[in-house]
């Protein structure tokens, strides 16, 4: 049995790059080797737009430095699946698609719209408490 696949959504990355906290501690364990980190070249975009957000006051090493974080960590796939099972937000449903590609365990998220799914193709759709809780009783 390999390591677990997780995606992490978009808004994890941002909170793990500015923040203390759960997803920040979620990154270290995929930094330390102990989960499989899947993301869409797609989502990639996405978090290379949204890292550029004025509100969130990164600066440009720091942009930098988590987008060469993100390639050596990351398994980077490209996916053909559209998925359109988000109506309220369809910008949510790219982080569907590796999911709806790849056997993946867990779908790490702190949007409402995602979180209401609570599994998607087999994934577990959690918070970044409920993963920590999942992964501390191992």
């Amino acid at each position: 049995m390999g390591k677990k696949k997780i995606v992490l959504d978009t808004n994890i990355y941002i909170s793990a790059l500015g923040w203390k906290g759960n997803p920040r501690i979620i990154l270290s364990k995929i930094i330390e080797g102990k989960y499989e980190l899947l993301l869409s070249v797609k989502q990639f975009e996405e978090v290379v737009k949204v890292l550029d957000y004025p509100k969130f006051g990164f600066t440009d090493e720091q942009k930098a430095r988590f987008i060469l974080l993100l390639n050596e960590i990351a398994t980077m796939v490209k996916t053909k699946t559209k998925v359109d099972v988000i109506k309220d937000d369809p910008s949510d449903n790219i982080v569907l698609e590796s999911v709806a590609e790849f056997e993946i365990d867990y779908v790490v998220s702190g949007d409402r719209h995602l979180l209401d799914l609570k599994e998607f193709n087999g994934a577990k759709i959690i918070t970044p408490k409920q993963f920590m809780q999942i992964v501390n009783q191992k």
